[in-house]
Parts: structure tokens; sequence; C-alpha cells
């Protein structure tokens, strides 16, 4: 639940954080813009998961082309990123870094962080739509881009403040501005729709009090709208960035949620692997030490974040439990 308003906080906000560097002036302006389009993203919202795909789909294969892109043009550049993939340098990095090395763990993270929306959306969309854009789409533009800011900082180590923007020649500027603020309105969505599915199966499991829900699709039981869910979510999240006032402070907030989340996940998919499933205990214990081998890594490297951000999350967490339990 925290996920839900974190996501939304920092992905708009880092977005028209954007203009920053189109244009230095307009900085005053970052945050009352952000609180519009949150303000719009949470109003769209009893459209249904199902209309709202229609109509954004296309704006997410622009966005991931146009990623990908201006990934590609950077790592022609710099061709030598790719070494990046033999695992030696990262055992070197850690070898010769020690505890930094663990600590920026916790910034490394944040690529990751958004994978987690994929399970919380399964009963919206199922697992086909989800595997095949992932595959298909998302990853390859991810990695296309990670390498291409990998290699603009090789080149110009100065942008390594804002490498995303900065891989745009400046008359994209405020085109990739308006591009990556759809983007992260629809980024946004898919978390906000995970919120409404989990408070369904909590009000259907009895740790959660009965909620006006509204079906949203003939055709897909998992597509809902809950509007004092929506609400209170938007509430939260303006606050959010009124709070931090940049995307940089919520930064620790997010990991945690996310390093969390993920740690969660990996113990709830034991249960369900021996209790439900019939695996030998054995095999889904080494499958399992494998999984929070990772998590728990970047999960201690993001607990270090708490007093800059990361108790909101655990805050929430204890709120949203001691309501469950009661």
């Amino acid at each position: 639940m925290a996920d839900g308003v974190i996501t939304p906080a920092i992905s708009v906000l880092s977005a028209v954080e954007g203009l920053e560097i189109a244009a230095p002036g307009l900085k005053p302006f970052v945050l009352p813009i952000t609180v519009l389009v949150l303000v719009l993203l949470f109003r769209f919202q009893k459209r249904g998961s199902a209309r709202i795909g229609t109509v954004f789909g296309h704006v997410m294969l622009v966005w991931f082309s146009a990623i990908a892109f201006l990934g590609i043009i950077w790592i022609i550049r710099a061709p030598r990123v790719f070494t990046a993939i033999d695992p030696s340098y990262g055992v070197d990095f850690f070898i010769h870094n020690g505890w930094r090395g663990f600590v920026v763990l916790g910034a490394v993270f944040l690529v990751v962080t958004g994978g987690e929306a994929l399970y919380a959306d399964m009963g919206h969309f199922g697992r086909f739509p989800i595997r095949l854009a992932w595959f298909a789409l998302v990853l390859p533009a991810l990695l296309l881009n990670y390498f291409g800011q990998a290699a603009l900082i090789l080149l110009h180590p100065e942008h390594s403040s804002q490498p995303f923007f900065n891989l745009a020649p400046e008359w994209a500027l405020y085109p990739l501005v308006a591009l990556a603020t759809l983007a992260t309105v629809i980024a946004s969505q898919a978390v906000i729709s995970g919120a409404f599915s989990l408070t369904r199966q909590a009000v259907q499991l009895g740790q959660c009090p009965h909620v006006h829900i509204i079906q949203t699709s003939e055709e897909e039981i998992g597509q809902i709208y809950i509007a004092s869910v929506n609400w209170l979510l938007m509430i939260v999240t303006i606050s959010l960035v009124l709070g931090f006032g940049s995307s940089g402070k919520l930064a620790g907030a997010y990991g945690v949620a996310v390093s969390t989340t993920m740690v969660i996940t990996v113990m709830l998919a034991f249960f369900l692997a021996v209790r439900k499933w019939r695996w030998h205990p054995v095999i889904v214990c080494l499958i399992s030490a494998l999984f929070l081998t990772v998590d728990l890594s970047f999960f201690g490297a993001n607990m270090m974040k708490i007093e800059a951000g990361g108790w909101f999350p655990l805050a929430a967490g204890g709120i949203v439990f001691a309501l469950m339990t009661t």
C-alpha cells in the first residue's frame, strides 16, 4: 500500500523535474505541476484498467521505443559499456569497495523498482500480456537505456546528476518531459490498480472493513475500482510530494517500500509452494534461499535509509497491519 502512494509521487515528480534541465527558471512550478498531474491521474481511475489500457497502450509503446533509441545513440559512442555484462567487474567492485559497495546497492536497487507491480496487476491483465510486454519490449528498452546512461556518464561525468534527460538533445527535452510524464502517470496507474486488488482480497479474507467495490469490466473479474481507497491514496501521495519536495528525497522511502515488498513476496511464495503446490520443502528452501540472498542484500542496504524517508513505508505498513489485526 505504501508502494501504491510512493510510486506515483516519485515517478511523476521525477518526470516533471526534467523541466529544470530544459528551463531552470521553471523550477518553482515543478511541485504545482506535479500536484495537478496527480489529481488528474486519480480522477481518471474510475474509468477502469481496460479503458485506461486502450487509451495509454500506444503511449507506452512510443515511450519504450524512445528510451531504447536514446540509449542506442550513446551506446554507439561508447560501446565499451557492454563490458559491464561481465560479472567479474561486479565482484571486483565489492572486493575493492567493501562497505561502500554494499551501501551503493541501495541506490542501484531503484533500477528494478516497478517489477513488483507486474504481480499486483496479474488479475487485471492476465499472465500472457504481462510476459509478452515485459520480454518483448520493456526489458530490452530498459537495458538499452541504462547502458546508454552509463555511456553518457563515461563520456560526460558532469551529467551524472541527471543522466536520463541529458541523453536527449536540447531540442527534444520538452517533448521528452511530456512523454515521461505521461509514461509515469500510466506506470503509477498500474500500482494504484494493484492497491485496489489487495484491498478487495483483504476484504474477502476478513482482514479489512467492507468497502464499496465497483466492477469496471464485464469480462475480467480482476478489474475493479474502489473510490475510498483511490481518494485516500491521492491525499497521501500529494502529501508526500509536498512534504519531501523532490524525487531524490523520496528515493529512500521508495527503496524501503519495494525491497520489503520483494522479501515478503519470497516468503509468501515459500508457503504457497509447500502448502498449496506440495513441493518438497528442501527444494523450496533452496529456491527461496537463492532469491532471499539477492533480496535481503538490497533490503539491508535500503534499511540504512530509514531516517531519510524510509520510515514512511514502515509506518504505513504498521498502520495497515494494525487495521487488519484489529
